[in-house]
């Protein structure tokens, strides 16, 4: 059952939170706009269980339906689509990532995955991916093919992460590896097969309450020296969830994107939903030297998740409709791994999570908005420089992704 909720502006941030955490199927609003959407997956009901961070809208008018020409060259998609998030990011997606696979690791199965996809590289002129032509691949959380049942909220998820691995990287191939349910330990064994099988760059787009078996999930799943592991950062506004938390992987926050006067022609802020604060129980990593939390802080980097300014994506399991446009730190996470996979592959023995903090002056700063309540901490409101909710900034070319 869907999760829906509708609300305005960053005063509702307190009761948002609340909302965005209760059973699918109640109503919100996105921050900023009011455009109202469905949280495509339930919420979690017992310990070690994921949900995915997907936000899909169901009433009002997303800013990037008219924002740019685009986006209503067919009838159908409204939303940011590929020219668009690349000339946002300054993206070399027409020369880059080729020979480079990025695992999307969702749970449940998708049947319809690789025939919407098509559906969505066809609308945009992207070159086809396939099982055929050897660029899309499906296998369960152990590498085969007893694919688990089939959830239609999940299959949402992973036809947004697949539509944003190639808006942002069409040369890339594609690896979808499906767990057998959402309980942390087999999505972890996923992203060890996703790694076995040859993927050095890695999106989850879930998350979870913090716990203290944390630094286990971390040893088992997350220690993959020379893979880049992107986490979604979540939807629920100021606060933390694993395995964002990770001090493996880059912990990817959510921003409101708007085209702008400016040389850029875009502008970021932090969006108020997405995921941000001092970890309760996860270590500090070397390179992350913020001094107002002493573990580990949320975000590293981020990029759009706001449904208000949300982006494309095709989806027909079940009750999808088709064309239908997402936000949520789902969007973001997606991108930022095939943003390094436009980097090329990291070299053995690297944590791929320390490059953007090597080169800052690489990505465009997000120096406002707030997701939350913290007394005005870097924590939770965008400042020149590092913050929570949208880390270090959002992708300026590949330059802060690769070693």
């Amino acid at each position: 059952m869907r999760r829906t909720v509708s609300f305005t502006g960053v005063a509702a941030l307190a009761a948002a939170a609340l909302a965005l955490a209760a059973p699918a199927g109640q109503a919100a609003a996105s921050p900023s706009h009011g455009v109202t959407v469905a949280h495509a997956c339930a919420a979690p009901t017992k310990k070690g269980d994921m949900a995915c961070n997907a936000l899909q809208v169901t009433a009002g008018t997303p800013k990037s339906a008219h924002a740019e020409s685009d986006l209503t060259a067919a009838a159908a998609p409204s939303g940011y689509g590929p020219a668009s998030l690349q000339a946002a990011y300054n993206l070399p997606s027409a020369s880059g990532g080729s020979g480079q696979t990025v695992a999307i690791v969702d749970a449940y199965d998708d049947p319809n995955a690789e025939a919407d996809l098509a559906v969505y590289r066809s609308q945009y002129g992207l070159s086809a991916c396939t099982t055929a032509n050897g660029c899309f691949k499906k296998v369960d959380q152990n590498g085969g093919t007893s694919y688990p049942r089939g959830d239609s909220g999940w299959a949402e998820e992973i036809s947004l992460d697949l539509d944003m691995v190639s808006a942002a990287c069409p040369n890339c191939k594609i690896m979808l590896v499906e767990a057998s349910s959402a309980g942390m330990t087999n999505l972890g064994t996923a992203v060890n097969t996703a790694v076995r099988l040859g993927a050095k760059f890695v999106s989850n787009s879930y998350g979870g309450s913090e716990s203290a078996g944390d630094s286990t999930y971390d040893s088992s799943y997350f220690n993959h020296p020379g893979v880049a592991i992107t986490v979604s950062s979540g939807d629920n506004g100021y606060g933390v969830e694993y395995p964002a938390a990770s001090k493996y992987v880059t912990a990817v926050g959510g921003t409101s994107l708007k085209t702008a006067s400016t040389s850029r022609g875009w502008t970021d802020t932090v969006w108020s939903g997405a995921g941000s604060g001092c970890s309760a129980d996860d270590a500090k990593p070397s390179w992350q030297k913020d001094t107002g939390c002493a573990n580990r802080t949320v975000a590293d980097v981020s990029a759009v998740a706001d449904p208000n300014t949300g982006v494309a994506v095709y989806d027909t399991y079940r009750s999808a409709t088709g064309w239908m446009v997402f936000g949520g730190t789902s969007a973001s996470s997606p991108l930022i791994a095939a943003t390094y996979a436009l980097g090329g592959a990291p070299s053995a023995g690297s944590y791929p999570a320390s490059f953007p903090y090597a080169h800052t002056s690489a990505l465009y700063d997000v120096t406002s908005g707030s997701n939350g309540s913290c007394g005005g901490s870097y924590l939770c409101t965008g400042a020149t420089g590092y913050d929570g909710p949208s880390g270090l900034g959002v992708p300026n070319g590949t330059a802060a992704f690769t070693g």
